[in-house]
């Protein structure tokens, strides 16, 4: 019997440890990234955008896994769904 009390000791430890990464790390990490699915998914024309790479935009078409944009006049990009870092408010753009 002394001897199962050491492992069980040691085991419970781990499960904890397990437990405690689980929702430190792991699940705010998956609830951000099912927030920004769902933001991708309800992107639509006209909505202001900052990508990833900090380029400020317009969606002027939504595509199935790509989005094209106007950065400035007469000049647009076409580029992945996932590189959308923001969704901007609409009235945030006439501020500049």
């Amino acid at each position: 019997m002394g001897q199962l009390s050491p492992q069980l000791g040691t085991l419970l430890y781990i499960v904890a440890l397990f437990a405690l990464l689980y929702f430190l790390l792991i699940r705010p990490q998956q609830q951000r990234q099912k927030k920004h699915q769902e933001m991708i998914k309800n992107i639509k024309v006209n909505d202001p955008i900052i990508t990833a790479g900090g380029i400020y935009g317009t969606v002027v078409k939504v595509k199935e896994d790509t989005l094209v944009v106007r950065v400035a006049d007469n000049v647009r990009i076409e580029i992945m769904k996932s590189a959308v870092a923001q969704v901007r408010e609409r009235g945030e753009e006439e501020e500049k």
